[in-house]
Protein backbone atom coordinates (compact mmCIF):
# COMPACT_ATOMS: atom_id res chain seq x y z
CA UNK A 1 0.00 0.00 0.00
CA UNK A 2 1.13 3.43 -0.87
CA UNK A 3 2.36 5.51 2.30
CA UNK A 4 0.27 8.94 2.06
CA UNK A 5 0.84 11.80 3.96
CA UNK A 6 -2.02 14.00 5.02
CA UNK A 7 -1.55 17.58 5.40
CA UNK A 8 -4.61 20.69 5.59
CA UNK A 9 -5.29 23.36 3.47
CA UNK A 10 -7.18 26.42 3.12
CA UNK A 11 -9.23 27.09 0.28
CA UNK A 12 -11.49 30.23 -0.93
CA UNK A 13 -14.95 29.57 -1.70
CA UNK A 14 -14.47 29.04 -5.43
CA UNK A 15 -12.12 26.27 -5.15
CA UNK A 16 -14.01 24.68 -2.35
CA UNK A 17 -17.46 25.03 -4.63
CA UNK A 18 -14.86 23.93 -7.63
CA UNK A 19 -14.34 20.45 -5.44
CA UNK A 20 -18.02 19.91 -4.36
CA UNK A 21 -18.79 20.57 -8.14
CA UNK A 22 -16.57 17.41 -9.00
CA UNK A 23 -17.58 15.08 -6.59
CA UNK A 24 -21.25 15.88 -7.78
CA UNK A 25 -20.67 14.85 -11.04
CA UNK A 26 -19.69 11.08 -9.27
CA UNK A 27 -15.77 11.40 -11.44
CA UNK A 28 -14.33 11.24 -7.58
CA UNK A 29 -15.15 9.70 -4.89
CA UNK A 30 -13.72 12.45 -2.07
CA UNK A 31 -11.94 16.03 -1.99
CA UNK A 32 -8.79 14.06 -1.84
CA UNK A 33 -9.36 12.53 -5.05
CA UNK A 34 -9.89 15.72 -6.53
CA UNK A 35 -6.81 17.64 -5.19
CA UNK A 36 -4.32 14.92 -6.21
CA UNK A 37 -5.95 14.95 -9.79
CA UNK A 38 -5.25 18.56 -9.34
CA UNK A 39 -1.54 18.18 -8.33
CA UNK A 40 -1.24 15.53 -11.09
CA UNK A 41 -2.55 17.89 -13.87
CA UNK A 42 -0.19 20.85 -12.45
CA UNK A 43 3.09 18.90 -12.44
CA UNK A 44 2.24 17.79 -16.29
CA UNK A 45 2.02 21.39 -17.16
CA UNK A 46 4.89 21.92 -15.44
CA UNK A 47 7.01 19.69 -16.86
CA UNK A 48 5.46 20.31 -20.33
CA UNK A 49 6.35 24.29 -19.76
CA UNK A 50 10.00 23.32 -18.68
CA UNK A 51 10.16 21.17 -22.17
CA UNK A 52 9.12 24.02 -23.91
CA UNK A 53 12.10 26.63 -22.62
CA UNK A 54 14.60 23.77 -23.27
CA UNK A 55 13.33 23.50 -26.88
CA UNK A 56 13.32 26.95 -26.97
CA UNK A 57 16.74 27.58 -25.51
CA UNK A 58 18.30 25.07 -28.10
CA UNK A 59 17.09 26.71 -30.85
CA UNK A 60 18.65 29.87 -29.80
CA UNK A 61 22.09 27.99 -29.11
CA UNK A 62 21.36 26.45 -32.79
CA UNK A 63 20.78 30.08 -34.02
CA UNK A 64 23.70 31.42 -32.30
CA UNK A 65 25.85 28.58 -33.89
CA UNK A 66 24.43 29.14 -37.13
CA UNK A 67 24.92 32.53 -36.78
CA UNK A 68 27.61 33.97 -39.46
CA UNK A 69 29.48 35.91 -36.29
CA UNK A 70 29.52 32.41 -34.76
CA UNK A 71 32.52 32.28 -37.08
CA UNK A 72 35.65 32.07 -35.32
CA UNK A 73 34.31 31.34 -31.98
CA UNK A 74 36.07 28.78 -30.12
CA UNK A 75 34.32 28.32 -26.57
CA UNK A 76 37.28 26.56 -25.40
CA UNK A 77 39.16 30.05 -25.35
CA UNK A 78 35.81 31.65 -23.59
CA UNK A 79 35.83 28.82 -20.83
CA UNK A 80 39.77 29.20 -20.31
CA UNK A 81 39.25 32.99 -19.90
CA UNK A 82 36.98 32.97 -17.47
CA UNK A 83 38.24 30.19 -15.71
CA UNK A 84 41.33 32.65 -15.52
CA UNK A 85 39.03 36.11 -14.52
CA UNK A 86 38.20 33.42 -11.46
CA UNK A 87 41.58 32.50 -10.21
Amino acid sequence: MINRQSRNVSLTPELEGFINQCLASGNFANASEVVREALRLLQREDEAVQARKIVKLRRAIQAGIDSPDADGFDMKKVVKRLRTRKA
